[in-house]
């Protein structure tokens, strides 16, 4: 009788957070840049929306990384051993963790005045730094880590990790976010995985985060 074919992790759900980050700290960055600029014009209930949304987003790059460090780093660690150098995937989390603290002073200001220009640009500015330093931190994350993870973790100790990342995490911003982002076929396959309680909570998340994201950024792009 032939082996029992050997499971691998699963990693959309973990790319797709990633592509996630990435693409709203880049949206983020063009509207705060636009309304430094002038050309969106922002009252105090949009910015207070935006403030609202700007945090959340922060929070849970924190959490997502502080997962990596916590719990997929030593589990990498472990099963990759010589194989893995994690030393400056945990450098880009330490710098990024004052780069959040800058971002959220810096929408609360703003949030607290809108018409002020000068606080759109201190604003865009950090968002900014958040964009470059995110793209650079997941491509070289997604190009050197997750392969290892394919090749080395079983899927047993990445359900642990995702698990933990769920518990961080927080679902209700998060899913119509992931949602906005994921190709057709990446849906199909999260329905596939997650079953009938996605469907259920999609229908009842999708509504308002959409309002939301229309009163942030204007018309769904």
């Amino acid at each position: 009788m032939p082996a029992a074919p050997i499971e691998r992790p699963q990693l959309l759900g973990f790319r797709l957070a990633h592509r996630t980050m990435r693409g709203d700290a880049r949206r983020l960055a063009d509207l705060a840049g636009r309304i430094g600029a002038g050309v969106v014009v922002c009252d105090r209930r949009r910015a207070a929306a935006l403030a609202e949304y700007v945090c959340r987003v922060c929070d849970g790059v924190h959490h997502h990384h502080d997962v990596e460090d916590r719990h997929l780093w030593p589990v990498l660690d472990r099963a990759a051993g010589a194989e893995v150098d994690l030393a400056e995937l945990s450098d880009d989390h330490r710098a990024l963790e004052p780069l959040l603290d800058q971002v959220r002073a810096a929408v609360t200001a703003f949030a607290a005045a809108p018409s002020d220009r000068v606080a759109a640009r201190r604003l865009a500015q950090g968002l900014e730094g958040l964009r470059d330093l995110l793209d650079e931190h997941i491509e070289e994350e997604e190009r050197t880590v997750l392969p290892l993870v394919e090749r080395y973790v079983s899927a047993a100790d990445w359900r642990r990790v995702e698990a933990a990342a769920r518990r961080a995490g927080d679902p209700w911003f998060d899913l119509p976010r992931i949602e906005r982002f994921a190709a057709p076929d990446e849906l199909a396959e999260l329905h596939a995985l997650a079953g009938p309680v996605l469907r259920v909570a999609l229908l009842l998340l999708r509504p308002g985060h959409r309002r939301r994201e229309r009163l942030i950024f204007g018309q769904r792009r």
